[in-house]
């Protein structure tokens, strides 16, 4: 069965399938195929509107969205950056642990670059929803108009993107599997649809020379100048995403199935070109306050169906970004840049996973920002901000790993310069939309950057500050802990006291829990066990190692568990004691009183230490609002209980104090006492 269940995954991530196909279109193309949306709707009116169109300026326009995609997403991310993948995985985390050996301050673009993407995961269901929404206001189903006014819309996208995070607990293998269909419909659609306009003026196909890109960018057409760059960058917004969501659906399967969406969504920019130019001097449509040329162009047999599917595509839309934004946290708490939060493996694939908490979060903060917004235009206003700052630190991010590879230097440059300058220019014209909205996901942005900021930096503090959070080795305590276990003046705390831990190099641990052991209270047992829980990377690995350092009342186990495999260390346990009891590596512990007859294990007692920050504390203000903040997190965060599945096993919390900084005893200085002042007491 594991055989079976591991084949599966290395068909989906490493052999281009139908299957596969079909789940990719689902989940990883959704915000890029929901640009057409708003990309020529947002050009039109930024420029001023129908009225200022010309022919020429609708050329350059979708020249520039044809080589923004043929650049930025193709080239740098599907040609370049689909090959930077951490075991299957990938996105900014993914590339950062590939490449983190090689300096210290490539954790600063890692933090920034994953802190930018999270925000903008958070408004992308907002914008295609509303969107999409949009188009259904004032239009007749059944001779019916359901829509007629913006607070209609309103509730409706907030019904549709609450269904859409209560969903995600099902895993994105069932939703791709849903979704995959209608995605391949609509980019067929966008395609058909935009073919049809097209053939009304084959001219436009000049958008393809690189030419009518560069010659727009100075034109006085151009009412923006380099801003208009705001507006086309929304065309390659979903490009961080679709690296993002690798470890959801594989490489192959991206290769495949990108050509026929770049194509689809090509053919509908130069339709919607074309129905502008043929459109803009129509007075019908010169003053139109609802403008948005993707469904303006649509035949009136067809409207209903297109704002059907459009609706549909930006409900997928947002997929893309939310499955992303889930493997981008659970790469932040492997790598430690997050507090630990539970995670769901709904489905038997390692990309397949749910975190509730970020689910929660983001739902809200995605209605809250439709309640604010209100409208589609406002929102596209502060649309793509955050998302060219998470480019540019992947750019950087990549230039590493080219030399990792040992691309020779001067190609690496090369390919580092000639997008980072690209992408920054896309900075500077999207900067503009920061007081028309974008300081929002900039806001979210920095919250999350102080989060992941709280976390890094306080764990810093602590191990460079702490005494008492030095390592120790477990072999300078045999003789001890020999002793303490059979000393009968101590009555016995428990037969097996367990300690969840980290061990390094095979016998450090932190001082802490041998405090907890002999100082705090002296804690008698039969066997002390120092368990350290290591996620593999296969989905049911069940492994363990364990090392008694030569004694019946010492084990150091190395539990190695798939990703999916539950972490239930209190059944794991019961299964290697009975193994070490059975090769006479410890002792059998026979019970008088039990409802088992001939049972041979003991009680077991889990002691989880939770650090204090201690009022000997000697550091700076700064620094001590850090640790209290992290400390914190870790309080509100999942607890160690939950984490290592011992809600039912006996647990106990013991605090230890955290004492930071150089630490000046103070002294008494002993005064004799007053007789004639004791007898005024009297």
């Amino acid at each position: 069965m594991t055989q079976l269940k591991n084949a599966e995954h290395h068909d989906l991530h490493h052999r281009l399938t139908a299957a596969g196909l079909l789940i990719t279109l689902g989940v990883v193309y959704g915000d890029i195929g929901t640009s057409p949306l708003y990309v020529m709707k947002s050009l039109v009116a930024e420029n001023g509107g129908m009225s200022t169109m010309t022919h020429d300026f609708l050329v350059g326009s979708v020249s520039l969205v044809f080589w923004t995609l043929a650049i930025v997403t193709t080239l740098k991310y599907v040609i370049i950056a689909l090959h930077a993948d951490n075991k299957g995985e990938g996105g900014i985390f993914a590339l950062f642990t590939l490449v983190r050996q090689r300096a210290k301050w490539l954790l600063v673009p890692a933090v920034i670059g994953g802190a930018a993407l999270l925000a903008d995961g958070m408004l992308t269901p907002a914008v295609t929803v509303t969107t999409a929404i949009e188009g259904l206001k004032n239009t007749a189903i059944n001779n019916h108009v359901f829509i007629t006014q913006q607070d209609q819309v309103i509730i409706t996208t907030v019904i549709i993107i609450s269904i859409l995070f209560f969903i995600q607990r099902f895993g994105t293998q069932s939703i791709g599997r849903l979704f995959g269909p209608i995605m391949t419909l609509w980019f067929l659609f966008l395609g058909v649809l935009g073919f049809m306009s097209l053939t009304q003026d084959w001219s436009m196909l000049a958008a393809i020379n690189p030419y009518y890109a560069v010659k727009l960018l100075f034109s006085p057409a151009n009412k923006v100048g380099i801003l208009i760059l705001g507006s086309i960058f929304l065309a390659t917004t979903g490009a961080e995403a679709l690296y993002s969501d690798m470890g959801h659906v594989g490489r192959p399967n991206i290769y495949g199935s990108w050509p026929f969406v770049n194509v689809c969504l090509v053919l509908n920019y130069l339709g919607q070109a074309v129905w502008i130019d043929q459109n803009r001097t129509n007075a019908a449509w010169q003053h139109a306050s609802d403008l948005n040329p993707f469904f303006d162009m649509m035949p009136a047999s067809i409207h209903l169906v297109g704002i059907i599917l459009a609706t549909l595509a930006a409900i997928i839309a947002s997929q893309a970004l939310i499955s992303g934004s889930y493997t981008l946290v659970a790469e932040a708490i492997r790598l430690r840049f997050l507090p630990r939060l539970r995670i769901v493996y709904p489905s038997k694939f390692k990309g397949q996973l749910y975190i509730p908490s970020v689910n929660m979060l983001m739902w809200i903060t995605c209605i809250a920002i439709v309640l604010y917004f209100r409208t589609s235009a406002h929102m596209e206003a502060a649309y793509g901000l955050a998302i060219t700052v998470t480019m540019l630190m992947t750019t950087i991010l990549l230039y590493q790993f080219l030399r990792l590879r040992q691309t020779p230097r001067l190609w690496a440059w090369v390919i580092f310069l000639f997008f980072a300058s690209i992408e920054t220019v896309f900075f500077i014209a999207s900067a503009a939309k920061f007081m028309h909205g974008g300081y929002v996901t900039v806001l979210i942005a920095m919250v999350i950057l102080i989060v992941m900021f709280i976390w890094l930096y306080g764990g810093i503090l602590r191990d460079r500050n702490s005494f008492t959070n030095q390592r120790v080795s477990l072999l300078a305590y045999k003789k001890m802990l020999n002793s303490l276990h059979t000393d009968p003046n101590y009555e016995r705390y428990a037969d097996n006291l367990v300690y969840l831990t980290k061990i390094h190099d095979g016998r450090f641990v932190k001082k802490n829990l041998i405090y907890s052991i002999v100082d705090k209270r002296p804690k008698r047992a039969d066997v002390y066990w120092f368990v350290t829980v290591n996620v593999t990377d296969e989905p049911y690995t069940a492994e363990y190692n364990a090392d008694t350092y030569g004694t019946n009342y010492m084990v150091n186990v190395q539990l190695f568990l798939g990703f999916r495999m539950q972490q239930t260390v209190n059944v794991f346990l019961r299964q290697v004691v009975q193994d070490l009891m059975a090769t006479g590596e410890i002792d059998r512990q026979p019970q008088k009183y039990t409802t088992m007859p001939g049972r041979e294990v003991g009680d077991w007692s889990f002691v989880l230490v939770r650090e204090e920050l201690s009022s000997e504390t000697r550091i700076n203000s700064f620094a001590k609002i850090i640790i209290q903040s992290r400390l914190l997190l870790q309080r509100i965060t999942v607890s160690p209980a939950r984490w290592f599945g011992l809600e039912y096993a006996d647990v106990v919390e013991e605090h230890v104090p955290l004492i930071l900084g150089k630490v000046r005893a103070a002294r008494l200085k002993r005064v004799h006492a007053d007789p004639s002042a004791q007898e005024e007491n009297q």
